[in-house]
């Protein structure tokens, strides 16, 4: 049956991820690996009293076919949040509810991609994008983050050199460097797109969990035209609810809402009443500061332990925000087989080649905080760092 299958899907892997999360499930693993919310702060009790509301007051309505924009009340939260929370004055019809922000990154895929386009990515990139958007064949021009965000002179030569459909950014507390672009960097982003026809994809699903530092404004708040904000519930509600969204113009939207059709209809109609109710009855913000000064906390203790345990040449960074921080280790300390030291010692994390379209990020690693309390931390760290000192030849 080989031969039947589409020539595309020889070329596009399993996540990587995915795979790594299956060894995870043993509860012997300390897991740094997947992007995990902490169930700890997952609104339990409050969903199902949505739920509950939701289905003894409207349920027939609620368990019915619905549009495949999504529930105009719903997109009218988030609208409204836009401009509360960023000051960005966007109309409901300007947001289209969807599986996850990762159903946004294919649709954009298949709105705007042909094989051989060319789409900009980070570098190191997330895994999540690099997969969404390879099912369509594109060439992947990767350009170097900076400690600031990208690196602007090399994409300026990029964008010159080759016709570019698509960038895609995650300007806050990036997913895997844990990178945060500063003030300058978007407007020098805004003043590159305004000169190309380019797309930014300004991904955004960990932008509410920042625990230090200051708010920076959206690429969009200085870039009108040729850019589609992509959002999630994922991360400030529960992963479970599938739910996200994309934020476009009306020709675009226009466009990924045909392609949604063709892929589902529309997204769950009962968890997108479910999430507005909630919305309605709670302090979102209340339950973000919960999860925010968590967060900080897993961040510092997580620092704190690799300050302790790594040999003194690992670089990492330190990031102001969301759920993983980036790991460099020496030139010749292999991540990959760090990885299998570290499996049999029963800890898990993503080796930084994931995250390449280039192959590059060998002896990089990256490191998720937000699902492990402070003692899984230190045991894991101190797992990997008898890893690395292993493979460093120090192990005494």
């Amino acid at each position: 049956m080989n031969n039947l299958f589409a020539d595309r899907m020889a070329r596009t892997h399993k996540s990587f991820i995915r795979e790594i999360l299956k060894v995870t499930e043993d509860p012997k693993v300390i897991s740094f690996a997947g992007g995990l919310p902490n169930p700890k702060f997952f609104p339990v009790e409050e969903i199902a009293d949505a739920a509950g509301k939701v289905l003894a007051e409207d349920g027939r309505n609620a368990l019915q076919y619905s549009t495949t924009e999504g529930y105009l009340p719903l997109r009218e939260y988030i609208a409204g949040r836009y401009f509360s929370k960023k000051g960005l004055k966007v109309k409901p019809d300007e947001i289209l509810i969807t599986n996850g922000s990762q159903q946004g990154l294919d649709l954009i895929g298949k709105a705007f991609l042909n094989k051989g386009d060319r789409v900009v990515v980070e570098r190191p990139g997330y895994l999540g994008a690099l997969q969404a958007f390879a099912i369509y064949e594109p060439v992947f021009e990767p350009v170097p983050l900076l400690e600031d965000g990208i690196d602007t002179d090399s994409l300026e030569e990029t964008l010159r050199t080759y016709k570019t459909k698509l960038f895609h950014a995650a300007v806050n507390f990036q997913n895997p460097s844990g990178i945060t672009y500063s003030k300058d960097k978007r407007l020098q982003l805004a003043r590159i797109f305004k000169d190309h026809g380019t797309v930014l994809v300004e991904d955004d699903p960990y932008g509410e969990l920042r625990f230090t530092g200051q708010d920076l404004p959206s690429v969009r708040s200085y870039l009108e035209e040729n850019v589609i904000l992509l959002g999630s519930f994922s991360k400030i509600v529960a992963p479970g609810l599938r739910l996200g969204w994309i934020c476009a113009k009306k020709d675009v939207m226009e466009k990924l809402i045909v392609a949604k059709q063709a892929s589902d209809l529309h997204s769950n109609y009962l968890s997108q009443r479910i999430v507005f109710r909630y919305l309605t009855d709670h302090d979102i913000d209340e339950h973000i500061v919960k999860i925010r000064e968590a967060y900080g906390r897993q961040r510092d203790w997580m620092v704190s332990m690799i300050e302790k345990y790594f040999p003194e040449e690992v670089e990492f960074t330190r990031p102001e925000g969301g759920m993983f921080l980036w790991v460099t280790l020496s030139e010749d300390v292999s991540a990959l087989r760090l990885f299998d030291l570290a499996k049999k010692e029963n800890v898990a994390f993503v080796p930084g080649s994931a995250f390449y379209v280039d192959g590059g990020g060998k002896n990089a690693l990256r490191l998720n905080f937000s699902n492990s309390d402070e003692d899984e931390i230190e045991e894991g760290i101190k797992r990997l760092a008898r890893g690395i000192e292993r493979i460093m030849g120090t192990d005494d």
